[in-house]
Protein backbone atom coordinates (compact mmCIF):
# COMPACT_ATOMS: atom_id res chain seq x y z
CA UNK A 1 0.00 0.00 0.00
CA UNK A 2 1.34 3.35 -0.96
CA UNK A 3 1.47 5.72 2.04
CA UNK A 4 -0.79 8.82 1.77
CA UNK A 5 0.95 12.16 1.48
CA UNK A 6 0.17 14.93 3.99
CA UNK A 7 1.09 18.62 4.21
CA UNK A 8 2.82 20.20 7.13
CA UNK A 9 2.25 23.70 8.40
CA UNK A 10 4.74 25.11 5.89
CA UNK A 11 2.78 23.90 2.88
CA UNK A 12 5.13 21.09 2.01
CA UNK A 13 4.08 17.49 1.58
CA UNK A 14 5.12 14.78 3.89
CA UNK A 15 7.96 13.66 1.66
CA UNK A 16 9.58 17.13 1.68
CA UNK A 17 8.69 17.92 -1.90
CA UNK A 18 7.99 21.61 -2.67
CA UNK A 19 4.57 22.46 -4.14
CA UNK A 20 4.43 22.89 -7.84
CA UNK A 21 4.47 26.52 -9.02
CA UNK A 22 1.21 27.96 -10.30
CA UNK A 23 0.71 28.43 -13.99
CA UNK A 24 2.16 31.69 -15.25
CA UNK A 25 -0.22 34.69 -15.56
CA UNK A 26 0.29 36.41 -18.90
CA UNK A 27 -0.54 39.83 -17.40
CA UNK A 28 1.69 39.46 -14.36
CA UNK A 29 4.71 41.72 -14.14
CA UNK A 30 3.56 44.26 -16.69
CA UNK A 31 3.54 47.09 -14.08
CA UNK A 32 6.46 45.78 -12.10
CA UNK A 33 8.56 48.65 -10.80
CA UNK A 34 6.01 51.23 -12.00
CA UNK A 35 3.83 53.51 -9.76
CA UNK A 36 0.11 53.06 -10.23
CA UNK A 37 -1.56 56.21 -11.55
CA UNK A 38 -3.47 58.11 -8.81
CA UNK A 39 -7.24 57.88 -8.77
CA UNK A 40 -8.52 61.28 -9.92
CA UNK A 41 -10.30 63.28 -7.21
CA UNK A 42 -13.69 64.79 -7.74
CA UNK A 43 -13.72 68.56 -8.13
CA UNK A 44 -14.67 70.34 -4.89
CA UNK A 45 -18.15 71.78 -4.92
CA UNK A 46 -18.39 75.58 -4.54
CA UNK A 47 -19.34 76.71 -1.06
CA UNK A 48 -23.06 77.38 -1.24
CA UNK A 49 -23.58 77.84 2.48
CA UNK A 50 -25.73 80.87 3.23
CA UNK A 51 -24.10 83.64 5.27
CA UNK A 52 -24.63 83.27 9.00
CA UNK A 53 -26.79 86.31 9.60
CA UNK A 54 -27.74 86.88 13.22
CA UNK A 55 -31.30 86.49 14.35
CA UNK A 56 -33.22 89.72 15.07
CA UNK A 57 -33.16 90.83 18.70
CA UNK A 58 -33.28 93.89 20.92
CA UNK A 59 -29.48 93.97 21.10
CA UNK A 60 -29.00 93.81 17.31
CA UNK A 61 -29.21 96.65 14.79
CA UNK A 62 -29.17 95.92 11.06
CA UNK A 63 -27.99 98.76 8.83
CA UNK A 64 -27.95 98.59 5.04
CA UNK A 65 -27.23 100.93 2.18
CA UNK A 66 -24.15 103.00 1.46
CA UNK A 67 -24.76 106.07 3.66
CA UNK A 68 -25.99 104.29 6.83
CA UNK A 69 -23.17 101.73 6.70
CA UNK A 70 -20.40 104.16 5.77
CA UNK A 71 -21.40 106.60 8.54
CA UNK A 72 -21.49 103.77 11.10
CA UNK A 73 -18.00 102.70 10.02
CA UNK A 74 -16.64 106.24 10.20
CA UNK A 75 -18.31 107.46 13.39
CA UNK A 76 -17.28 104.52 15.59
CA UNK A 77 -20.08 105.37 18.03
CA UNK A 78 -21.41 101.83 18.21
CA UNK A 79 -19.96 98.32 18.46
CA UNK A 80 -19.71 96.75 15.00
CA UNK A 81 -20.18 92.99 14.68
CA UNK A 82 -20.04 91.82 11.05
CA UNK A 83 -20.19 93.42 7.62
CA UNK A 84 -21.66 91.50 4.69
CA UNK A 85 -20.80 93.09 1.36
CA UNK A 86 -20.56 92.36 -2.33
CA UNK A 87 -17.07 92.64 -3.77
CA UNK A 88 -17.67 96.00 -5.54
CA UNK A 89 -19.27 97.51 -2.41
CA UNK A 90 -16.41 96.29 -0.21
CA UNK A 91 -13.90 97.79 -2.61
CA UNK A 92 -15.72 101.13 -2.47
CA UNK A 93 -15.45 101.22 1.34
CA UNK A 94 -12.15 99.40 1.75
CA UNK A 95 -10.46 102.21 3.69
CA UNK A 96 -13.37 102.66 6.11
CA UNK A 97 -13.64 98.89 6.61
CA UNK A 98 -9.93 98.60 7.39
CA UNK A 99 -10.05 101.54 9.80
CA UNK A 100 -13.10 100.17 11.63
CA UNK A 101 -11.63 96.69 11.94
CA UNK A 102 -15.00 95.01 11.38
CA UNK A 103 -15.03 91.38 10.12
CA UNK A 104 -15.87 91.38 6.40
CA UNK A 105 -17.81 88.63 4.61
CA UNK A 106 -18.04 88.78 0.81
CA UNK A 107 -21.47 87.70 -0.40
CA UNK A 108 -23.59 87.79 -3.53
CA UNK A 109 -26.28 90.41 -4.08
CA UNK A 110 -29.00 87.76 -3.99
CA UNK A 111 -28.01 86.70 -0.47
CA UNK A 112 -28.52 90.22 0.86
CA UNK A 113 -31.82 90.52 -0.99
CA UNK A 114 -33.05 87.27 0.56
CA UNK A 115 -32.11 88.55 4.02
CA UNK A 116 -33.55 92.07 3.65
CA UNK A 117 -36.39 91.61 1.18
CA UNK A 118 -36.79 92.59 -2.43
CA UNK A 119 -37.94 96.13 -1.55
CA UNK A 120 -34.72 97.06 0.25
CA UNK A 121 -32.14 99.17 -1.56
CA UNK A 122 -29.11 97.68 0.16
CA UNK A 123 -26.49 98.69 -2.43
CA UNK A 124 -24.50 95.56 -1.61
CA UNK A 125 -24.00 96.35 2.09
CA UNK A 126 -25.42 94.96 5.32
CA UNK A 127 -23.90 95.76 8.71
CA UNK A 128 -24.78 94.01 11.96
CA UNK A 129 -24.07 96.13 15.03
CA UNK A 130 -25.13 96.88 18.59
CA UNK A 131 -27.53 99.73 19.45
CA UNK A 132 -26.08 103.15 20.15
CA UNK A 133 -25.70 104.21 23.78
CA UNK A 134 -28.79 106.10 24.98
CA UNK A 135 -28.34 109.17 27.20
CA UNK A 136 -30.84 110.32 29.81
CA UNK A 137 -32.73 113.59 29.39
CA UNK A 138 -30.49 115.33 31.92
CA UNK A 139 -27.41 114.16 30.00
CA UNK A 140 -28.24 115.99 26.76
CA UNK A 141 -25.26 117.95 25.48
CA UNK A 142 -26.35 121.35 24.22
CA UNK A 143 -25.12 122.32 20.76
CA UNK A 144 -27.85 124.58 19.39
CA UNK A 145 -30.34 124.46 22.27
CA UNK A 146 -33.02 122.61 20.32
CA UNK A 147 -34.50 119.19 21.12
CA UNK A 148 -37.12 117.48 18.97
CA UNK A 149 -39.90 115.53 20.70
CA UNK A 150 -41.89 113.04 18.59
CA UNK A 151 -45.39 112.16 19.80
CA UNK A 152 -46.01 108.62 18.50
CA UNK A 153 -44.80 109.17 14.96
CA UNK A 154 -44.73 105.61 13.66
CA UNK A 155 -43.74 105.88 9.99
CA UNK A 156 -40.01 104.96 9.74
CA UNK A 157 -39.60 107.05 6.59
CA UNK A 158 -40.92 110.15 8.38
CA UNK A 159 -38.77 109.57 11.46
CA UNK A 160 -35.74 108.91 9.25
CA UNK A 161 -36.31 112.16 7.38
CA UNK A 162 -36.72 114.03 10.69
CA UNK A 163 -33.41 112.60 11.92
CA UNK A 164 -31.75 113.69 8.70
CA UNK A 165 -32.97 117.27 9.22
CA UNK A 166 -31.95 117.09 12.88
CA UNK A 167 -28.41 116.10 11.92
CA UNK A 168 -28.23 118.82 9.29
CA UNK A 169 -29.19 121.51 11.84
CA UNK A 170 -27.11 120.10 14.70
CA UNK A 171 -30.10 119.35 16.95
CA UNK A 172 -29.10 118.30 20.48
CA UNK A 173 -31.31 115.20 20.66
CA UNK A 174 -34.51 113.55 19.47
CA UNK A 175 -36.92 112.24 22.10
CA UNK A 176 -39.36 109.50 21.15
CA UNK A 177 -41.46 106.84 22.84
CA UNK A 178 -40.45 103.23 23.33
CA UNK A 179 -43.84 102.08 22.06
CA UNK A 180 -45.65 103.41 18.98
CA UNK A 181 -42.34 104.33 17.38
CA UNK A 182 -40.30 102.61 14.65
CA UNK A 183 -37.25 100.50 15.36
CA UNK A 184 -33.97 102.42 15.16
CA UNK A 185 -32.68 100.14 12.44
CA UNK A 186 -33.37 98.97 8.90
CA UNK A 187 -35.83 101.16 7.00
CA UNK A 188 -35.55 104.09 9.42
CA UNK A 189 -31.74 104.06 9.27
CA UNK A 190 -31.85 103.94 5.46
CA UNK A 191 -34.27 106.91 5.35
CA UNK A 192 -32.05 108.80 7.81
CA UNK A 193 -29.13 108.33 5.39
CA UNK A 194 -26.49 108.10 8.12
CA UNK A 195 -28.01 110.69 10.49
CA UNK A 196 -28.75 108.02 13.09
CA UNK A 197 -25.04 107.98 13.94
CA UNK A 198 -24.94 111.72 14.68
CA UNK A 199 -28.11 112.57 16.64
CA UNK A 200 -28.75 111.08 20.11
CA UNK A 201 -32.16 109.38 20.21
CA UNK A 202 -33.72 109.10 23.67
CA UNK A 203 -36.56 106.60 24.04
CA UNK A 204 -38.89 107.25 26.98
CA UNK A 205 -41.71 105.19 28.46
CA UNK A 206 -44.05 108.11 29.17
CA UNK A 207 -43.87 111.16 26.93
CA UNK A 208 -45.93 113.39 29.25
CA UNK A 209 -43.48 112.78 32.10
CA UNK A 210 -40.56 113.35 29.76
CA UNK A 211 -42.02 116.75 28.82
CA UNK A 212 -42.40 117.57 32.50
CA UNK A 213 -38.74 116.72 33.04
CA UNK A 214 -37.68 118.84 30.07
CA UNK A 215 -39.66 121.73 31.59
CA UNK A 216 -37.81 121.24 34.88
CA UNK A 217 -34.53 121.37 32.93
CA UNK A 218 -35.49 124.81 31.58
CA UNK A 219 -36.78 123.93 28.11
CA UNK A 220 -39.57 125.95 26.53
CA UNK A 221 -41.88 123.24 25.19
CA UNK A 222 -43.47 124.33 21.90
CA UNK A 223 -46.02 122.06 20.23
CA UNK A 224 -46.58 122.43 16.51
CA UNK A 225 -50.28 122.68 15.67
CA UNK A 226 -51.72 123.99 12.40
CA UNK A 227 -54.64 125.60 14.32
CA UNK A 228 -52.50 127.27 17.02
CA UNK A 229 -53.04 131.02 17.64
CA UNK A 230 -49.33 131.92 17.57
CA UNK A 231 -46.84 131.79 14.72
CA UNK A 232 -43.67 129.83 15.37
CA UNK A 233 -41.60 132.83 14.31
CA UNK A 234 -42.73 134.75 17.41
CA UNK A 235 -41.31 132.03 19.69
CA UNK A 236 -38.30 130.88 17.69
CA UNK A 237 -35.75 132.92 19.64
CA UNK A 238 -36.54 131.19 22.93
CA UNK A 239 -33.79 128.90 24.22
CA UNK A 240 -33.58 126.09 25.01
CA UNK A 241 -36.54 124.77 22.99
CA UNK A 242 -38.21 121.39 22.99
CA UNK A 243 -40.06 121.38 19.65
CA UNK A 244 -42.91 118.85 19.87
CA UNK A 245 -44.23 117.18 16.70
CA UNK A 246 -47.41 115.10 16.46
CA UNK A 247 -48.24 112.19 14.21
CA UNK A 248 -49.93 112.79 10.87
CA UNK A 249 -53.69 112.69 11.19
CA UNK A 250 -53.80 112.51 15.00
CA UNK A 251 -51.55 115.45 15.76
CA UNK A 252 -50.56 116.07 19.36
CA UNK A 253 -52.31 113.99 22.01
CA UNK A 254 -54.17 115.68 24.84
CA UNK A 255 -51.58 115.05 27.56
CA UNK A 256 -48.83 116.14 25.19
CA UNK A 257 -50.62 119.42 24.49
CA UNK A 258 -51.23 120.01 28.19
CA UNK A 259 -47.50 119.66 28.89
CA UNK A 260 -46.49 122.25 26.30
CA UNK A 261 -45.77 125.84 27.29
CA UNK A 262 -46.88 127.12 23.89
CA UNK A 263 -48.70 125.90 20.80
CA UNK A 264 -47.51 127.40 17.51
CA UNK A 265 -48.29 127.09 13.84
CA UNK A 266 -46.31 127.37 10.65
CA UNK A 267 -47.77 130.37 8.83
CA UNK A 268 -48.09 129.04 5.30
CA UNK A 269 -49.23 131.43 2.55
CA UNK A 270 -50.86 128.86 0.25
CA UNK A 271 -54.19 127.06 0.26
CA UNK A 272 -52.85 124.02 2.19
CA UNK A 273 -52.06 124.82 5.82
CA UNK A 274 -50.67 121.49 6.99
CA UNK A 275 -47.68 119.49 5.79
CA UNK A 276 -46.18 116.06 6.12
CA UNK A 277 -44.59 115.95 9.58
CA UNK A 278 -41.05 115.57 8.28
CA UNK A 279 -41.50 118.56 5.95
CA UNK A 280 -43.02 120.60 8.77
CA UNK A 281 -40.05 119.68 10.95
CA UNK A 282 -37.55 120.87 8.33
CA UNK A 283 -39.35 124.22 7.95
CA UNK A 284 -39.63 124.67 11.72
CA UNK A 285 -35.92 123.99 12.19
CA UNK A 286 -35.10 126.48 9.44
CA UNK A 287 -37.20 129.17 11.14
CA UNK A 288 -35.67 128.43 14.53
CA UNK A 289 -32.15 128.32 13.11
CA UNK A 290 -32.31 131.62 11.24
CA UNK A 291 -34.13 133.33 14.11
CA UNK A 292 -31.23 132.30 16.33
CA UNK A 293 -28.71 133.68 13.84
CA UNK A 294 -30.56 137.02 13.67
CA UNK A 295 -30.96 137.29 17.43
Amino acid sequence: MTPRKHRDSRGRDGHGDKPQPAAPNPSAGRNFGKTKPPIPKRAAKPDQTSPRFRRPGTDLVVLYGFHPVSEALRSKHRKLLDLFATEPAAERLKDEIAAAGVPLHLVETEELTRRLGSESVHQGLLLEARPLPVPQLDEITSRCGVVLVLDQITDPHNVGAILRSAAAYGVDAVVTTERHAPELSGVLAKAASGALEHVPVIEVVNLARALEELGDLGYQRIGLDSDAPQQLQTLASLRPIALVLGAEGKGLRRLTRENCDHLARLDLPGAIKSLNVSNACAIALTLVHFKLDLA
